[in-house]
Parts: C-alpha cells; sequence; structure tokens
C-alpha cells in the first residue's frame, strides 16, 4: 500500500472528484474505493494538513455541515444504525476520516448484497465488498447524492 504525503496524491488514490458526493468551503465527501459497508466514505480536508491540530476552528466548524450530511444521506440510502469516523492516518499523511456505516443485517444496494461482517465489533476496514463490479462505486456515489 503506497503511503500518500500530498494532497494531490491523496486526492488521486482515493479517487475524490470521480467519487464526490458532497463538499463545503473546508471538507470534501467521497465515495470510499474500498467499501467494507455499503456506504462507506471519505472525508477530507480540502487544504493538506497532516495533522488534526493543523485543522482551524473555521474548518472544524464546518466539519459539522459534513457530518449532517452525510449521516443524512446516508440515512436515507443504507438505513444504517451508527456511523463510525475513522482518522488513522498511518499510511496517508492528510487529514480525513473514514465514514464507515455500520448495521446489523442485511442491506440490498445498487443491486448488490451487503454485510457488516464487523457487527457489532471493529468494522473490517479489509473487507472491499462488491470490488469486482466497477460500476457499484458510481451507482452508490448517485444514490448518495440523490439523498442530499
Amino acid at each position: 500500500m503506497a503511503a500518500t504525503t500530498t494532497l494531490e496524491e491523496f486526492q488521486e488514490k482515493f479517487r475524490v472528484e470521480e467519487l464526490l458526493v458532497y463538499r463545503n468551503a473546508a471538507w470534501t465527501w467521497s465515495v470510499r474505493p474500498g467499501q467494507p459497508t455499503v456506504g462507506a466514505g471519505v472525508l477530507s480536508l480540502n487544504r493538506h494538513a497532516s495533522t488534526l491540530s493543523d485543522v482551524t476552528a473555521e474548518e472544524m466548524a464546518l466539519l459539522a455541515d459534513a457530518v449532517e450530511k452525510i449521516e443524512s444521506a446516508v440515512q436515507k440510502a443504507c438505513d444504517h444504525q451508527i456511523m463510525n469516523y475513522l482518522a488513522l492516518m498511518m499510511v496517508d499523511h492528510h487529514v480525513h476520516y473514514h465514514v464507515i456505516p455500520r448495521f446489523d443485517g442485511a442491506r440490498e444496494v445498487a443491486g448488490h448484497t451487503w454485510v457488516d461482517e464487523g457487527w457489532p465489533a471493529f468494522p473490517v476496514l479489509s473487507d472491499a465488498q462488491h470490488h469486482d463490479d466497477e460500476s457499484v462505486l458510481l451507482q452508490i456515489r448517485d444514490l448518495l447524492r440523490s439523498c442530499l
């Protein structure tokens, strides 16, 4: 897994523009290329910052707007029970959160059945469900956009 150290590398690796769902002045929400659960996303700062302490108070205030949009849209699209926000930044040295919808049972979205293999414990981030269907990411992106 290649590390990223610039905003451009990060955005390319996570296909941020292609999988864009929502953007405000400080944050961008995009569909996560690997879907451990349906509706998984990446919430990333719009400028490069390598630590959470680099985020300004204004940017943190705009985080609330992004989180509200994410949780509302994912609820409508995927009926999640709780949302996990993981800020690991071990490989990708840019402020971002992996946004993982969590749910018990199966969900039918984009022509596929989705299961949260980690429920009710930690999410299984390595479980990239339906990765063999490239169109599924675009279908999820479009569904989430329509739920904003």
